[in-house]
């Protein structure tokens, strides 16, 4: 899996992320193959957490999206993004919708933050939207990234230093996370 952050924190918004990918029991650790698993979409870094198949159907689904589909800078756009991007996924990428008989709706099958000068949001299989006034994390080492980034927030002086913190202790504590680390910084807008 993965440990991806994000954070909101002194005019700033950040995310950051590991940098191994894993196949079962099989470590495909940096330096075997460049693996990013926070990708820029327009003028937004977007990190997901999920298979390795969902990262390039991703990447290449939202950059089809015409600009007047592509907005991520609300809840309610980033919701609206993702209920247009939904029909394409299965259309044009083969998603299996299903995961569980009684679920309430289709599955999208990932978990995705997003960071942008208008805040950070997550956005999970169903297409349930947050906006985080503080920090999130997602993947296998969210838990660790969780309580570290809480144990240091008011201490730490930029939303970069908390994210690299929440991190940092996924790789630490996680099997499924490791280095090195990468993180991304954007204004906040006003």
């Amino acid at each position: 899996m993965t440990t991806i952050a994000v954070a909101r924190k002194g005019g700033q918004v950040a995310i950051a992320a590991d940098a191994l990918v894993t196949f079962g029991d099989t470590r495909l650790a940096h330096g075997y193959e460049a693996n990013d698993k926070v990708f820029r979409i327009g003028d937004s870094w977007v990190g997901m957490a999920g298979t390795t198949a969902h990262f390039p159907v991703l990447r290449k689904a939202l950059g089809s999206l015409p600009a007047d589909e592509l907005k991520l800078h609300s809840r309610d756009e980033v919701f609206d993004t993702f209920l247009k991007l939904h029909p394409r996924l299965k259309e044009h990428f083969f998603l299996n919708t299903k995961e569980e008989d009684a679920d309430p709706y289709e599955s999208s099958q990932f978990t995705v933050l997003i960071a942008n000068a208008s805040g950070i949001f997550g956005v999970y299989s169903y297409r349930e939207v947050f906006e985080f006034d503080r920090f999130w994390a997602i993947g296998s080492g969210r838990a660790f990234a969780l309580g570290a980034m809480f144990a240091t927030f008011d201490k730490s002086k930029t939303a970069r230093e908390v994210v690299e913190c929440g991190v940092r202790a996924g790789c630490e504590f996680d099997k499924n996370s490791a280095g090195p680390i990468k993180a991304h910084t954007l204004k906040l807008r006003d």
